[in-house]
């Protein structure tokens, strides 16, 4: 079911924590049945620390990158046990309404210049819990008449769908993209910031109602993955990988931009394409996430076209089981949103 929150505000002050809080984290790994090692219960609040703030949590939501971690991705055994969660929208300490920005190190606020890049959930405990600190470099302010909820389903999916339609595909109005398998977080938001961007956006999906809610949501057409398109497009935004790679190829026209930031089907291709790619020219462009000043820039957009995201199911904390395994079951269409109130 299709939920989008009403816009909300929540006056105060986040108040340190006395003694443990709720939190959603990953207390063991497991490759092959990752939610296996996902637990509930209380985890240390956040301690003060120069540069850094504390921000409750209202709401935060899903992401591929959290079942990785689950599966050790990114997360080695002896950071567990780690709070899970990228993304997320509260009130600071000063009772601003924020959005968080999910990359840490990326210019070295908050942690020094030499720490490397990383994401929430990798080094420093993540948003599923009632409590999070980053450095407060990485605060945005929330748009007003944008939900907790809704805030909260930009900073990863959003971000990289942005990111790489804008910057390393950059694609320009009138220009044609392939998205390929619609109903994910990304691939969603790449549709809807593709349409209201005035692109000819073409998506996949091995699902018949995913195809059809697509094209709702402004594909121009949305067909099974593999089959031919009406024409060859400018870009394609490659999340699935293994399983539609070679499709991917195909549906470029000559010197177009395949970007990719993810491959929930496998990194490895039967079938490269390599003699395609060097041959039409094509490009193959790694997308990882985005920039403070992009996510900012994604805030403004959506907060001047009206473009919200589209919201899957909102459970409170306490039911993320349950969002972790619609999310591992490949049903929603749209973002899982956790809230803690």
């Amino acid at each position: 079911m299709c939920v989008t929150p009403s816009a909300g505000s929540v006056r105060g002050r986040a108040e340190p924590i006395v003694g443990p809080m709720f939190a959603v984290y990953a207390a063991r790994i497991d490759r092959d049945q990752p939610l296996s090692g996902l637990e509930l219960g209380e985890r240390p609040a956040p301690e003060a620390r120069p540069g850094w703030s504390t921000v409750d949590v209202r709401a935060a939501s899903l992401n591929h990158h959290d079942l990785w971690s689950l599966r050790g991705v990114g997360l080695p055994e002896d950071r567990l046990p780690m709070i899970l969660g990228c993304d997320a929208a509260g009130v600071d300490a000063d009772g601003n309404e924020v959005v968080l920005h999910s990359v840490i190190g990326q210019t070295g606020h908050g942690v020094g210049p030499r720490e490397p890049r990383s994401i929430l959930t990798e080094r420093y405990p993540g948003t599923f819990a009632e409590q999070v600190a980053v450095p407060t470099w990485n605060l945005l302010p929330k748009p007003e008449g944008m939900s907790f909820a809704e805030a909260a389903c930009l900073p990863t999916a959003w971000l990289t769908a942005y990111r790489m339609l804008f910057t390393n595909a950059g694609v320009r109005p009138g220009d044609s993209v392939l998205v390929q398998g619609a109903g994910g977080g990304v691939a969603t938001a790449a549709i809807m910031l593709g349409k209201a961007a005035g692109l000819r956006v073409f998506a996949t999906s091995r699902d018949e109602a995913k195809r059809k809610r697509a094209l709702e949501l402004g594909a121009v057409e949305a067909v099974e993955p593999g089959a031919r398109l009406p024409q060859r497009v400018d870009a394609v935004i490659e999340t699935v990988g293994a399983a539609t790679w070679s499709h991917s190829v195909k549906s470029l026209r000559p010197g177009g931009t395949l970007v990719i930031s993810g491959a929930t089907s496998g990194d490895r291709p039967s079938h490269a394409e390599l003699t395609r790619i060097f041959f039409l020219e094509l490009k193959v462009v790694g997308s990882t996430m985005g920039t403070k000043d992009e996510l900012e820039d994604l805030l403004s957009f959506c907060a001047v076209t009206g473009l919200r995201p589209v919201i899957d199911e909102v459970l409170p904390l306490d039911r993320a089981r349950e969002g972790f395994e619609r999310l591992e079951s490949g049903e929603q269409f749209g973002k899982i949103v956790l809230t803690t109130s």
